[in-house]
């Protein structure tokens, strides 16, 4: 989920959004994807519109 969210949008972002996205992978994985996915509370740092983004979940390509 993470991969896919940097392969699909990272061309367009900002240095600083470069920056926090680094920052952010630091974190646990499942951390990371419970912001994502809204069960677990966005740390103010990672508060923005990089995490509004990774939560739109539109760019999981989910096989039927």
């Amino acid at each position: 989920m993470i991969g896919c969210f940097f392969d699909r949008f990272h061309a367009d972002w900002s240095e600083a959004d470069l920056d926090l996205f680094e920052k952010m992978i630091e974190e646990e994985d499942v951390d990371i994807m419970a912001w994502a996915l809204g069960t677990q509370s966005i740390p103010e740092e990672y508060r923005g519109p990089l995490i509004e983004r990774m939560m739109k979940l539109d760019y999981v390509e989910i096989p039927r």
